[in-house]
């Protein structure tokens, strides 16, 4: 598939807020002038920490924190005062003294939760921190073991039963936790990253001990820099590999004997590998065993470089027979194409397991050392021809994006691909939701992709249209998906107007005894109206007629259920 799951990402999460947030802010600030806001906002934080230290006893430490980091809360509270460049912060002090203000807003928002989310999270029908603090006083002991205030919202979300915890509780939990042998910035990573390993009662998860092996173990601890930060991001690595859900007790030896990889590459570079070599469609456990084996593997660019589909082949040893059958047997997949494609290239064929485990035995370095060795192989001077036209006319984008479409699925450089570009409607994303609509409801990618070239049509139509075809074909007419190899058309033809109606119809003849002889799927939908209306005559000469009546001018499926 094309479209594959992203692994939910505290980067990604804190990025979005720091956008929504800022937008938030600024309109809240619109009123005060542009040279003056940042002062403004300086001085509201100071006059928010003063109202919560002195006048709502809250320790300053905690004030500040929560004044530092609910820009949006604040800016709220901003709006509501007239502002004076002289005297905004007098009036700001006086609003609060006569205007309290929702501290529990301030609160979450402080701690990292979007203030989109608030509702979800504030308590009804009270205001100040006093009335509730259990959270409150959880956040105030976590931060006290060094967990980052405005990230104590990754643990909040993920496990609220943390904050409802006492302090003696969570500390002594803490305390048995850093009896392993951990710091308390490695400890923080992993329970910011595996937040429900901190919300244990009385057994410590297996994951943790696996955890211990990777980093106490094997002597991660040593090669980390002390900081939080650095420590998310290890774990947040551990994570991609322990999210493959292969065998946990051999994934956490292998990480340990690779741990260099999680220092010397980032998230970014561990996500595109793992995500690229998923696409190859082979098991978890291949793929984990693979990149934690061949770890130069990493500094590989699988993007940008060309490859030639019959020279890449020979480069890893194909049996010259057998490429000669894929030439003939699948003439659009061939020619060049980009790297970043391989793996769709190599389903197209059928070839995906094959390359991989040459790839996965050694030949990783085949692939790093190929390179197209004559400017003219696989060259195509139609294709080529056809891309200066596309380029040249009044909407290139729209249709070199179509193109990129097909080349990720598997076709090449040549003509037969322009041939089905002239074929398919559709920005490149409705072609992508269309395919992996086929894809996701049983259809094999090689066998797709064949059939497209044959009848490139299918993927003009709408994806919810398609999958009722497809259910139609298996549930109703009883046939498997393998019959789109010999009738690929039947995704074309109209199903309310004609799949239905000519399909029922002609079970109706068969089971009335009016028709002995029965006709294949293809003889009853593709034929054209008139000659089927012909047929139906020389059955019965009433048969049009109730044909007409009941099957076209009829709900064919009210119809059908009164059967």
């Amino acid at each position: 598939m094309l479209l594959r799951r992203t692994i939910p990402s505290a980067i990604s999460y804190t990025t979005c807020r720091h956008h929504s947030s800022a937008a938030k802010n600024l309109k809240s600030l619109s009123k005060i002038p542009y040279k003056y806001r940042a002062k403004a906002i300086k001085q509201a934080q100071e006059a928010l920490t003063d109202y919560l230290h002195a006048v709502r006893t809250i320790p300053y430490t905690f004030a500040e924190n929560i004044s530092k980091y609910s820009a949006v809360s604040l800016s709220a509270v901003i709006s509501k005062v007239k502002f004076s460049a002289s005297d905004f912060p007098k009036s700001l002090h006086r609003f609060l003294r006569y205007h309290p203000v929702n501290e529990f807003e301030l609160f979450f928002e402080s701690i990292g939760i979007d203030v989109d989310d608030l509702d979800g999270v504030l308590p009804a029908r009270k205001f100040f921190l006093s009335e509730d603090l259990n959270a409150f006083n959880a956040a105030c002991t976590l931060y006290g073991f060094g967990v980052p205030w405005n990230k104590l919202g990754m643990l909040y979300t993920e496990q609220k039963a943390i904050f409802e915890k006492d302090s003696f509780e969570l500390k002594k939990m803490w305390n048995r936790f850093l009896d392993y042998g951990f710091t308390s910035s490695s400890l923080i990573g992993i329970f910011l990253v595996f937040p429900y390993l901190l919300n244990g009662d009385t057994e410590i998860d297996p994951l943790f001990h696996d955890l211990k092996r990777v980093i106490i173990d094997f002597n991660l601890i040593n090669d980390v820099e002390g900081n939080v930060d650095e420590w998310i991001d290890i774990c947040r690595k551990i994570r991609l590999f322990y999210n493959l859900e292969s065998s946990k007790h051999e994934l956490f030896q292998m990480i340990g004997r690779s741990k260099h990889i999680l220092v010397e590459y980032s998230e970014e570079i561990l996500s595109e590998k793992i995500e690229y070599f998923s696409r190859f469609e082979v098991t978890n456990n291949e793929i984990m065993s693979f990149l934690l084996s061949q770890s130069e593997i990493f500094k590989f660019d699988l993007k940008t470089p060309i490859f030639c589909v019959s020279g890449l082949l020979k480069h890893f040893g194909i049996y010259e027979e057998h490429l000669k059958s894929l030439t003939k047997k699948c003439p659009y997949v061939f020619g060049r194409n980009k790297v970043s494609n391989l793996p769709e290239v190599m389903k197209s064929l059928n070839l995906n397991q094959w390359l991989f485990d040459k790839i996965k035995d050694g030949g990783h370095n085949l692939l790093r050392n190929y390179s197209i060795p004559n400017p003219n192989q696989d060259f195509d001077k139609d294709f080529l021809e056809s891309l200066v036209r596309i380029q040249s006319s009044r909407v290139p984008n729209h249709t070199l994006s179509k193109l990129e479409f097909l080349h990720a699925i598997g076709y090449g450089e040549n003509g037969l691909t322009i041939k089905v570009l002239k074929h398919v409607h559709g920005t490149k994303s409705q072609l992508i939701e269309r395919f992996n609509c086929l894809i996701q409801n049983g259809l094999e990618f090689s066998k797709l992709v064949k059939i497209i070239s044959l009848s490139p049509k299918i993927l003009n139509q709408q994806s919810e249209i398609l999958e009722k075809k497809v259910r139609f074909l298996c549930e109703e007419i009883g046939s498997s998906l393998d019959y789109l190899d010999v009738f690929p058309a039947y995704l074309c033809f109209d199903l309310e107007k004609r799949i239905k109606p000519r399909y029922r119809f002609h079970t109706w003849l068969m089971e009335t005894g009016l028709c002995e002889r029965k006709y294949s799927l293809a003889s009853i939908i593709a034929t054209s109206e008139m000659s089927f209306i012909a047929r139906v005559y020389r059955i019965h000469p009433a048969a049009p007629k109730k044909y007409l009546e009941i099957f076209m001018n009829q709900d064919c499926d009210s119809f059908q259920e009164n059967q």
